[in-house]
């Protein structure tokens, strides 16, 4: 078969990475279309993923972004037409969905995503629409859930296990505590009106009032006195850091559910909520929600008491109970798109 992968996110690398591998292996020809956002095409040149970028990241407010996606969108017809793909996918997947639908394609579309605009211009398109099942709205009848998060397709222990030099990489003992604080740049279109920290460099100050290091990652420019706290380990290293890491702090839902599946205690600081940060939130209490008018002094007063021991609780534990009622969800993937495995 013929397949059709898009990526337009660092995180879609690791989504799909496993799924394109196997699908290779099984015979298949897989072609991945990119766009080039932050760190997607380093991640799809380290794991040696065979890709053509097709269009930028979003750029220039809501008209930058309209913009943009038409550019996505007939590019990718023009590729599609000449593959004749068997299968579609994507995360979002609103090219997919339109592109599917011109070409003949079956299109799958994953999202884990309540509020991202594109929905209602997407699902009506796709074929089938898979979400993990804490995912709060309705999908009509070509919408399919999985006991999972995204992030287990490529966090979950059949597929990771964390390397322990990260830390000579960045400079730290195997003793030393250290926070991973993540700053989002707010440009896209799921952002826009929404916000998280009130001062970095207040988050910073009262994180290394503990003892603790702090390694930030960044979409934005940050102010020049934190450019020695930037995270200067490679893109694809990252999850090694949260994984011993002592906490994570930051803007991004992705990481903070990385993190909290990982074992790595999160709070996350963005008035946007999902079913999935809700969820483990309230079934595991791996992962804080700080959304409100005071979410930067209830972040940080959480962070705190975490790091000084104050919450005493058995990540170790909360994590195992996440696993045991979740899956892998890269199977999830495969089941979907590869007829071989049915």
């Amino acid at each position: 078969m013929r397949y059709i992968i898009t990526i337009q996110h660092p995180a879609h690398v690791h989504f799909f990475k496993h799924a394109i591998r196997e699908l290779k292996s099984n015979g298949h020809d897989v072609f991945v279309f990119a766009r080039d956002k932050e760190v997607a095409i380093d991640l799809l040149t380290a794991y040696e993923i065979e890709h053509i970028v097709l269009a930028g990241g979003q750029s220039g407010g809501l008209r930058g972004m309209m913009v943009g996606q038409t550019l996505w969108e007939y590019r990718l017809l023009q590729r599609a037409r000449e593959i004749e793909p068997d299968v579609m996918a994507g995360i979002g997947g609103t090219a997919v969905a339109h592109v599917g639908a011109l070409c003949g394609a079956r299109t799958v579309v994953f999202t884990d995503t309540e509020h991202a605009p594109g929905n209602k211009i997407t699902f009506p398109f796709a074929d089938e629409i898979w979400t993990p099942a804490c995912f709060t709205d309705d999908g009509g009848t070509k919408h399919e859930q999985y006991p999972g998060y995204h992030e287990l397709a490529y966090l979950h222990p059949n597929r990771f296990e964390p390397d322990p030099s990260v830390l000579e990489d960045v400079g730290l003992d195997p003793d030393d505590r250290f926070v991973i604080l993540r700053v989002v740049s707010w440009s896209a279109s799921h952002d826009v009106g929404e916000g998280g920290f009130d001062d970095i460099r207040d988050v910073v100050d009262r994180l290394e009032e503990t003892g603790a290091r702090v390694l930030i990652t960044s979409e934005a420019p940050l102010p020049e006195a934190l450019e020695a706290n930037r995270a200067t380990v490679a893109p694809h290293r990252m999850h090694d850091l949260l994984a011993y890491a002592d906490l994570f702090v930051g803007e991004g839902a992705t990481m903070a559910v990385e993190s909290a599946v990982l074992g790595t205690p999160a709070v996350y600081v963005n008035t946007l909520r999902m079913g999935y940060t809700d969820e483990i939130e309230a079934r595991y209490g791996l992962l804080y929600n700080c959304q409100g008018s005071y979410r930067h002094h209830n972040a940080l007063e959480i962070a705190v008491r975490i790091l000084d021991g104050e919450e005493d609780r058995d990540w170790d534990a909360r994590r195992e109970r996440l696993l045991n009622d979740t899956v892998d969800t890269t199977d999830v993937i495969l089941s979907t798109l590869d007829v071989d495995r049915n």
